[in-house]
């Protein structure tokens, strides 16, 4: 650990700093002191970062991804030194519907992050938020970041391609990015209620069915997403060690649909009302990551799990839906 950094006092942007995930992140790096700079298109009143009132302790620039000129101009503009990738289209079912809008925003807007990495010097770190679903369909238990990546759904591909594309900006010109693939995130804030764990809060707050698209076994991890945020910090304060590298960050919450129910009903003391829909086109039936990687190299593990999380998270939702 003696080449890690603290980020007190640096400049920091934060793509998607809006969202469900960057948000909290947001949240972690003020605490920490840093001096944070977040893109958005968008404002939304319910969301986490609204709610916490973080628009007032950082800058705000309303700035898509997509747009180089833009975005070159607002790392230089901010003397951005750490950069943290989160803007992306997050969503399975959308990629599904409108997979042009998908690639085009997860691998473009990466290479954009990238090559202003590569022509601006004072970046010391790009962290750059990607998937379990980069893997794609590998028939095995665990995936280990050597895996080879085979997504052949359009959101697994979108998330392929940037990682590799990534570690072209890093082979080729050393540019110091690392790359962080997750299973499934979930905490307060997720508004994205075509997700499992937000729309098993929606079910239980408003009393409705619950759809649920897969058979009901598909199987993933689970991760708090402050889990996730420390996660990401620590990549960053070590970059010099780490750079060019990937990290999976798994967790032992690894359950099916119907038993992630079945553990929120036990959890909570109550009842989800759903239906197995099984309209899911092409997705991973089964996921879970090899996290000893990281563990061994930066001595990151899962310090939340479900049965522990899941009441604060449900009385977030249940204040914030109501």
């Amino acid at each position: 650990m003696e080449s890690m950094v603290s980020l007190a006092g640096k400049n920091v942007l934060v793509t998607g700093g809006t969202g469900f995930i960057g948000s909290h992140l947001v949240e972690e790096l003020i605490k920490q002191k840093a001096y944070v700079t977040t893109t958005f298109l968008e404002r939304d009143p319910s969301s986490y970062f609204e709610t916490e009132q973080l628009a007032n302790k950082v800058v705000m620039a309303q700035a898509d991804v997509e747009d180089f000129e833009k975005i070159f101009d607002l790392i230089t503009k901010h003397n951005i030194e750490y950069v943290f990738h989160l803007a992306a289209q997050p969503l399975v079912g959308v990629a599904y519907d409108n997979p042009k809008k998908t690639l085009y925003s997860n691998i473009v807007g990466t290479i954009n992050i990238l090559e202003a990495g590569r022509l601006y010097p004072n970046i010391k770190a790009i962290v750059v938020a990607s998937s379990d679903k980069a893997y794609g369909k590998l028939v095995k238990n665990k995936y280990i970041e050597t895996d080879p990546l085979r997504g052949d759904h359009p959101y697994e591909v979108s998330k392929s391609a940037a990682d590799l594309i990534c570690s072209t900006y890093f082979k080729t010109y050393d540019v110091p990015v690392t790359i962080t693939r997750f299973g499934n995130i979930y905490g307060e804030g997720d508004l994205n209620y075509s997700r499992i764990i937000p729309g098993i809060m929606r079910s239980i707050i408003k009393k409705e069915q619950l759809q649920i698209r897969s058979d009901g076994k598909f199987i993933r991890d689970y991760l708090y997403v402050k889990d996730v945020v420390n996660g990401y910090i620590l990549l960053a304060k070590n970059i010099k060690k780490i750079k060019g590298e990937v990290f999976n960050f798994g967790s032992s919450d690894t359950l099916s649909v119907v038993e992630l129910i079945k553990l929120i009903e036990k959890t909570l003391k109550v009842s989800v009302n759903f239906k197995i829909a099984n309209t899911s086109k092409n997705e991973i039936p089964y996921q879970s990551l090899n996290y000893s990687k990281i563990k061994k190299k930066l001595v990151w593990r899962q310090k939340q799990m479900l049965r522990t999380t899941i009441g604060t998270v449900f009385d977030w939702y249940h204040k914030n839906i109501n």
